[in-house]
């Protein structure tokens, strides 16, 4: 990269040069994702980044493009860009960014004790549910998920939970394509993923069965930040049965607000 000063926009009519390093500027790209609290989308344009970063276009993606080939952002299929994994993947290694799974573990060991069933954590990247935590007994039944595994969010407990709670443009782009249909029961039709998804966010609760492992059912949860904002999701996965349990429902719930009051969510907030 050229270490060159870029010109930057001033107030007036004159073109100020902008004296800041290069890594300065590459760091002024990262600061223009730092979302005010409230916010639901961590996704900007090339202009809106521009902007944030008070840098001329054509250095903006520049230093985008070293970014998005480095795997510090990630670009979407509209164009727009997003804070990628490989900030992720090294930011968990810190103990602040450590916090989620480290505040969630008593609670998904309590929802473990209560249940004896499989315990899942997860949180959204792309069209994944990204798995941070798995708790499981012996005699659960079987799964393919795994810490680090990457599971379609329509076919997953966690994953419709964090579809819908997702901004609409991410559920637009997400439904604008073909869902695969891992077994019989799998929803992949747009319209009655949306219906859904909607009683989702009227529940506070997501229910399937049989829709990723056959003879498997999932009950999932939304977990929240200070800002009401879901960050992650919380689910068992249990036998598939022909009867809903309360017990177990509510178990998945307390979990589910249990992280989130640690994570500084109050309800009054909402």
């Amino acid at each position: 990269m050229s270490g060159k000063p870029a010109q930057k926009r001033s107030s007036g009519d004159e073109v100020a040069v902008d004296d800041r390093s290069v890594a300065a500027r590459l760091f002024a790209i990262l600061d223009a994702f730092a979302a005010p609290a409230g916010a639901t989308s961590l996704t900007l344009t090339l202009t809106a980044i521009a902007q944030r970063a008070n840098l001329p276009l054509s250095t903006t993606h520049r230093l985008v493009a070293e970014w998005v080939s480095w795997g510090g952002l990630s670009k979407h299929e509209n164009g727009q860009y997003s804070l990628g994994m490989k900030l992720w993947e090294l930011g968990v290694q810190t103990p602040t960014a450590r916090n989620l799974r480290t505040i969630a573990l008593p609670y998904l060991e309590d929802l473990y004790e209560t249940t004896r069933e499989h315990v899942h954590l997860a949180i959204l990247d792309g069209r994944d549910a990204l798995y941070l935590e798995k708790l499981s007994g012996h005699h659960a039944v079987r799964l393919i998920s795994r810490v680090g595994a990457r599971l379609p969010l329509h076919s997953t407990g966690v994953g419709l939970v964090l579809l819908a709670y997702a901004p609409s443009d991410v559920v637009q782009q997400y439904l604008a394509t073909n869902l695969q249909r891992f077994l019989p029961r799998t929803v992949t039709e747009p319209e009655a993923v949306r219906k859904r998804l909607a009683e989702i966010r009227l529940l506070g609760l997501a229910r399937m069965s049989e829709e990723m492992t056959a003879g498997s059912s999932s009950i999932a949860a939304p977990i929240r930040d200070r800002t009401g904002q879901v960050v992650a999701a919380v689910s068992i996965v249990t036998r598939t049965t022909d009867t809903i349990d309360p017990e177990q429902e509510r178990a998945v719930r307390v979990a589910a607000q249990g992280v989130s009051r640690a994570l500084g969510y109050r309800r009054a907030q909402q």
